[in-house]
């Protein structure tokens, strides 16, 4: 097929030409989850733009000398759709967090001097079909950059792509390589399968491996068809009913390669960048590192071109959905590997010699009980690190300096509370330095916990998310040097050369991220302050409880897990005979067939994928009037706490301290709560007789007790200070019971007269409410009519009128700034409070009167953790240990000599760690394990 004209002037192109299928990129750049997350300040999604923009970026800096033109698709319906109506009939409509950002981008693309192309009628494919068959035909260097498959029928000598999320090329050879066919034969091949997603036709049960076997004896689908009598089985059979669509599935798989373009040659080269449109652009859509490259001239027209000393880095998230990001340009780092002693001493009288330096330890585990020390990393300017190997061990490894010395000598500078450190989770590398005998102080800046206290929704905060996000630097991952899976080296095992730029990268990019992070964060004292005085603070205090760790007693929990064990086998047995077959009860899909099938249970919620769904949420709704989901919860149940719980903790205990260990993080929960993993404390049930049975298995030494202490309905307590409601306060000031008097309230009886589930309701109620939950939401909760939920909604908010002002006066706070805070000033972003999707936004304006008062409960608790780990360093008396902390709750081991008195003076420290318009109250309990104390 031939063009009736041509478009390209050899003459005003530059050479390569690299056609760019925009709307590729564009659905898949929105579909990467931490993309998904971007934002600006109102709510406009930018994530699809940035995926764009940034793998724009990453062409120019590939090809600078290259052509660039963006194709996108144009609205409405094809060629194709006049052809076959039901052709693209499956695809979902476009979400409208996507669309809102297309003409966006299309402006910023303009504004870059890019042409940009979208030609009604036709599809973006065929655009780039005609564009580079005029180039072929002229002989140019043409690179089509895409990752839809479809293109390799466009492949020639002189025509090639390029997936610039993944960096895959494909030559002529490539496209023979990965298919199986010829790009002359791709048009066949897709025929043949029929496309699912575009809703082409093709034959049944015909996937790559058939069809490359028939056109590797057919040559073409015209060949196959002329031979269809020939193919036997059932595929052929599925090949013969398929011919008379085969045609068709041809011509819709076949890229229009003559379309009439009304374009000059002029218009599809590009031209100047706009600095005003794009900065006016930038800024309108908080690109704020486009904007940064903008101002310092360092725009992707003269990136390449930097000085010699500089370095570009390109980022390549893993996966076919991830995008490319492209990555500022660094200064050329300057890196020693120390292995001799004098060098050692030049760069410890450096350290000596400074106020604050980064650090971080390179170790054999991730878990710091298990973890070996391998070496140490510094940083003390930007560019400027050193890695101290010690006990890199493969074979060939060379000579390194003794341990015991090195660590003898960095001591007292480790010590040192006056020369401040910087760490990205330090309290990590303190844990593992504390097994060497070395007590790490100056704890001055931690990066993870500065980004967190600076928006803790704004990216996952460890190192590779935060040079990504705040540097645009992309680290050498620890999977790049050691492997992934079974075959994954330790550190010990790793090369020098590969393993000291690591580490001193890992120090060099901390120190770069405090500068870039910190003056951030101190320009909103309030924020400044939650890092300050409670997050760095506590830090240490962590540190301790880690160390100290807890008992258990591994017989009790071997005694459950026989228990739970039995229990399951009885389960499964009674799931069985409900179902009236075997089947494994851990299977979705046999438990869709089972549940909807053939005991024809109403679907109630699909998953995405159009399946009916068996989640939770779904199981317990569908529990209330069928036996075999109950059945199936209760089993999930039993099952998670034996494999997380009963059976694994034993496991888990150190063969050197004989205790179980812990690790708390700071920086995960939005809200500022603690989380911990290894295990994890806070998700033991203690509602449910097997979840408390699990908690008595957390025990006393010989002659100490276990001492909790919770503090009693707080974020009612805290709703009651924010909202100033006088109801609440005058109950909470007088020490009545809340929930029985809101029962009093709602269902017009006396106080006294209240019955036990009526106070149940009204908890429900209190709790529900309070938290944004709608009539529709407590009418499920409570079992009852919505009319009827609607009537205790109506009296609760008249019995409490001021926390529905608070309510109302929080989420148009949300909605016209972007965020809430706690009573403490900790800032809780809500990137969705004014999204375009109904759903998303009442979701974040749940969160808008939920977070204000989760995260000053998780305020408090920490502010008490202060004061009694103060008060406990004070005391220096070793027969009491703070051990644990979940939730609102404290657990401590105290010696049973002075249980009492200890007891009473730390629910004091509790009471009497921030001071609210109502009092807080602190209750303890005491036992000889956890569930006795609770």
């Amino acid at each position: 097929m031939t063009t009736s004209a041509t478009n390209i002037d050899p003459t005003i192109l530059k050479s390569p030409l690299i056609l760019v299928d925009g709307s590729s990129y564009l659905f898949r750049a929105y579909h990467v989850p931490y993309l998904q997350a971007l934002s600006t300040a109102d709510g406009q999604p930018t994530g699809a733009i940035t995926g764009v923009l940034n793998m724009l970026g990453s062409l120019k800096k590939d090809y600078p000398n290259g052509n660039i033109i963006a194709i996108f698709d144009a609205k409405g319906k094809t060629f194709r759709n006049d052809m076959y109506p039901e052709y693209k009939a499956n695809r979902p409509p476009m979400p409208e967090e996507l669309r809102s950002q297309i003409a966006p981008l299309h402006d910023i693309i303009t504004a870059m001097g890019l042409p940009l192309l979208v030609i009604p009628g036709v599809e973006a494919d065929d655009v780039i079909g005609t564009l580079a068959k005029q180039a072929d035909e002229l002989g140019i260097e043409t690179v089509i950059s895409t990752g839809d498959k479809d293109m390799a029928q466009l492949v020639t000598e002189h025509v090639s792509l390029i997936n610039t999320m993944t960096k895959v090329a494909m030559d002529v050879d490539g496209v023979n390589e990965k298919f199986g066919v010829r790009p002359d034969q791709i048009i066949d091949y897709l025929a043949l399968m029929g496309d699912k997603v575009d809703n082409i036709p093709g034959v049944v049960k015909c996937g790559p491996k058939t069809a490359v076997k028939w056109l590797t004896e057919y040559s073409t689908l015209d060949g196959v068809i002329a031979n269809a009598d020939k193919v036997k089985g059932k595929v052929g059979e599925n090949l013969r009913d398929a011919l008379a669509q085969l045609p068709l599935s041809y011509q819709l798989a076949t890229i229009k390669c003559d379309v009439e373009l009304a374009l000059s040659a002029s218009e599809l080269a590009a031209g100047e960048p706009d600095v005003e449109a794009l900065t006016e652009l930038y800024q309108k859509f908080e690109l704020k590192r486009l904007l940064a490259d903008l101002a310092k001239g360092a725009s992707e027209s003269n990136a390449a071109s930097a000085s010699n000393t500089a370095k570009a880095i390109n980022v390549v998230a893993a996966g076919e959905q991830a995008a490319e990001i492209n990555a500022a340009v660094v200064e050329e780092s300057q890196y020693d590997i120390i292995l001799d002693k004098t060098l050692f001493e030049q760069w410890l009288q450096k350290l000596q010699a400074c106020e604050v330096f980064a650090f971080d330890t390179e170790t054999t585990s991730v878990h710091y009980m298990q973890a070996e020390l391998v070496g140490l990393s510094f940083a003390i300017e930007a560019g400027k690190a050193a890695y101290i190997p010690l006990t890199h061990d493969y074979e060939g490894a060379p000579e390194q300096l003794d341990k015991d010395w090195v660590l003898a000598q960095l001591k007292p500078l480790l010590e040192s509370k006056k020369i401040k450190k910087i760490g990205q989770n330090i309290k990590y590398d303190a844990n593992v330095l504390s097994h060497y005998d070395i007590a790490l102080q100056g704890l001055e800046f931690d990066t993870m916990i500065e980004s967190y206290c600076y928006n803790s929704v704004a990216t996952r905060h460890n190192m590779d998310a935060l040079a990504l996000k705040y540097l645009g630097y992309k680290t050498v991952s620890f999977e790049d040097i050691a492997g992934k899976g079974a075959k994954q080296l330790t550190f010990n095992q790793i090369e020098l050369e590969k393993a000291g730029h690591y580490a001193a990268e890992d120090a060099d990019i901390t120190l770069r991220l405090h500068q870039a992070i910190y003056p951030a964060l101190a320009q909103t004292p309030a924020m400044l302050s939650v890092f300050t005085d409670i997050e760095m603070p506590l830090l240490t205090v962590l540190a301790r409880m880690e160390q100290t760790g807890v008992l258990i007693d591994s017989d009790v929990l071997a005694d459950q897990s026989v228990s739970l064990g039995q229990r399951l086998d009885e389960l499964e047995i009674e799931a069985h005979n409900l179902a009236g077959k075997s089947f494994n009860l851990s299977s979705p899909k046999q438990l869709q067939q089972i549940l909807f099938e053939e005991l024809q249970i109403p679907v109630i919620k699909k998953t995405p994928k159009g399946a009916p769904s068996t989640a939770e949420e779904v199981l317990q709704e569908l529990a209330l009037d069928y036996p075999l989901p109950k059945v199936i919860l209760e089993n999930r149940g039993l099952s998670k706490l034996k494999s997380t719980y009963t059976d694994k903790l034993p496991l888990m205990v150190s063969e050197r301290t004989g205790r179980l260990h812990t690790s708390y993080h700071q920086a995960v929960t939005a809200t500022g709560r603690l989380s911990s993993t290894d295990p994890n404390l806070q998700n033991i049930p203690i509602r449910s007789e097997q979840g408390r049975k699990i908690r008595q298995a957390f025990i006393a030494p010989k002659d100490h007790k276990i001492v909790a202490i919770d503090y009693s309905q707080i974020e009612l307590r805290i709703m009651a200070h924010l909202s100033n409601d006088k109801g609440l306060v005058t109950a909470f000031s007088e020490g009545k019971d809340i929930h029985k008097a809101t029962a009093a309230e709602i269902f017009a009886v006396e106080l006294d007269e209240v019955t036990t589930d009526q106070r149940r309701s009204a908890k429900a109620i209190n709790f529900g409410l309070i938290y944004g939950m709608s009539a529709f939401g407590l009418a499920k909760q409570l079992n009852i009519g919505r009319k009827q939920a609607q009537e205790y909604q109506d009296k609760y908010f008249q019995r409490y009128p001021g926390v529905l002002t608070y309510m109302e006066d929080t989420r148009q706070q949300a909605s016209d700034q972007g965020y809430v805070e706690t009573l403490f000033g900790r800032r809780l972003y809500l990137p969705d409070i004014n999204a375009k999707n109904g759903m998303r936004k009442k979701a974040a304006e749940r969160a808008a009167i939920n977070a204000p008062m989760q995260g000053t409960a998780a305020d408090i608790i920490k502010k008490a953790m202060l004061a009694v780990d103060s008060w406990l360093l004070e005391q220096n008396d070793d027969r009491i240990k703070m051990t644990m902390q979940v939730h609102d709750e404290l657990i401590f081991e105290i010696h049973q000599d002075i249980v009492e008195e200890t007891t009473a003076k730390l629910v004091t420290l509790m009471n009497d760690a921030v001071e609210l318009s109502v009092p807080l109250i602190a209750e303890s309990g005491i036992g000889d394990n956890w569930d006795e104390a609770h």
